[in-house]
């Protein structure tokens, strides 16, 4: 008891500490609760119901037998000095919150009291998984990130080309590419810390490394696991939520193709450009991350995808007891469909055959719902680009799905720009619909307004 009064003492000291620039508002704010303490006891006619009131009172008689004042002109004197007292409560409190804000908010940006009812509001938001990789689950999670502060991101460690196949190649690390990226989506530190995570090295032995993958490829070393490499990268980037690798094994990604040809290698895959059979592990009995389990058992919601379905997705359902979890788990689970088709992995796919997929490799029974983009997109040009490439769009083909048992979500989910994509707001909208619908309105999500997205 002595010690927690004693720590709470401590803690109260801190207020007064030199050049933090709250002192002088918080004196300002007592002498305003003076100031309308005084006040009051000139409007009541000095009905002292307090002793301090009788020693106001004592000290307003003395002032009126000196100067001769007379007792009717202390009424509006009291009224004068009770509003005095207001504001300089509202001044001093107002300047209290602008000193704190400046420090968490240093751009000039002092929105606290709406950054506190969003935070607040995202901190009753539901706990959803998402398990996937690359640019679409980024994407997702720079979405979902507005609504809830309870987001776990299940990122696939099978990448074996670019700068994480480098590392993995060089150093023996799991790949960090995909986590690197999912990191720099929740992140909430300062632009310069999200640049410097994000920055590539255009030249040199270094050339096409990103600071983040070094650095996660670093603390793995130092940590031992790449689990604590990225629990220290989420601290310095102040992430909203948290980041888990699949596993903490190196392993390989396998492909069986229907003409009974085999590919090993993330990167090798796609470039056999031959219909997929399967996907495989090597080793096959690679255990998954704890923390991983114990997510997808406590989610409101499991969301697979978006991401390449075979080198992204379906990794991550194959790591040991994963798949089992996620059918075990009492949350709903939404599949997202991707917007284009991928040539190597998805050629002919309509939005139906990604579920069928996912049945294939971990069973029936899984999705309980699907979200399927359907708005075209308009561009040409890059249409034309994509037709060139292999790529066309996913059809939603809502019957099929229906017929499946699995319950489509369509909205339109395109953002445009050099490449198409899921809008992340669009998608996670998406998202929380299902979530809704499936959860018969369990987890509605009020949606607050976002400061600085």
């Amino acid at each position: 008891m002595i010690h927690r009064v004693a720590r709470r003492l401590r803690q109260l000291s801190k207020w007064f500490v030199p050049g933090i620039r709250v002192k002088r508002f918080i004196l300002l704010q007592l002498f305003g609760v003076v100031l309308v303490v005084i006040g009051a006891v000139l409007m009541l006619d000095f009905a002292f119901p307090t002793v301090v009131a009788r020693m106001v009172g004592w000290l307003m008689s003395t002032v009126q037998w000196l100067w001769g004042v007379e007792w009717w002109i202390l009424h509006p004197l009291g009224v004068l000095t009770f509003l005095s007292g207001l504001l300089l409560m509202f001044l001093g409190l107002r300047a209290t919150i602008r000193s704190v804000a400046g420090v968490f908010l240093p751009r000039g940006d002092y929105r606290l009291v709406e950054l506190m009812v969003q935070r607040r509001a995202m901190g009753r938001g539901p706990r959803i998984v998402a398990l996937g990789g690359g640019t679409g689950l980024s994407n997702l999670l720079r979405g979902l990130k507005r609504y809830t502060t309870h987001l776990t991101a299940v990122v696939t460690v099978f990448d074996d080309g670019g700068s994480s196949g480098r590392l993995r190649r060089e150093l023996g690390v799991p790949p960090p590419g995909d986590i690197n990226d999912c990191l720099i989506a929740l992140a909430e530190a300062e632009p310069v810390m999200t640049d410097l995570f994000r920055y590539r090295f255009p030249s040199g032995d270094l050339s096409g490394h990103s600071f983040g993958n070094l650095f996660l490829a670093s603390m793995t070393g130092v940590g031992g696991d790449l689990v604590s490499a990225v629990r220290l990268a989420s601290r310095v980037l102040a992430i909203r939520g948290q980041v888990l690798p699949a596993t903490n094994h190196n392993v390989v990604l396998s492909a069986e193709f229907l003409d009974g040809s085999v590919a090993e290698g993330e990167s090798a895959i796609p470039e056999m450009r031959k219909a997929i059979r399967r996907v495989i592990l090597r080793p096959s009995e690679v255990r998954p991350v704890p923390e991983v389990l114990e997510a997808i058992a406590n989610a409101d919601l499991i969301v697979l995808g978006p991401g390449s379905l075979f080198t992204s997705v379906l990794p991550n359902l194959l790591v040991r007891g994963v798949a089992d979890a996620v059918r075990r788990a009492q949350a709903p689970v939404v599949q997202i469909v991707n917007v284009m088709t991928q040539p190597g992995e998805t050629d002919g796919f309509r939005a139906s055959d990604h579920i069928q997929a996912l049945i294939e490799h971990v069973g029936p029974g899984i999705v309980g719902g699907v979200v399927v983009n359907t708005k075209m997109p308009r561009d040409e040009g890059l249409l034309t680009r994509y037709f060139e490439e292999g790529a066309v769009p996913v059809l939603a083909d809502f019957d099929r799905i229906r017929q499946m048992g699995v319950e489509p979500f369509g909205q339109p989910l395109v953002r445009e720009t050099d490449l198409v994509r899921h809008d992340p707001q669009l998608l996670a909208d998406a998202v929380l619909l299902a979530l809704d619908r499936l959860s018969q309105g369990r987890h509605r999500v009020s949606r607050v307004s976002v400061i600085n997205p």
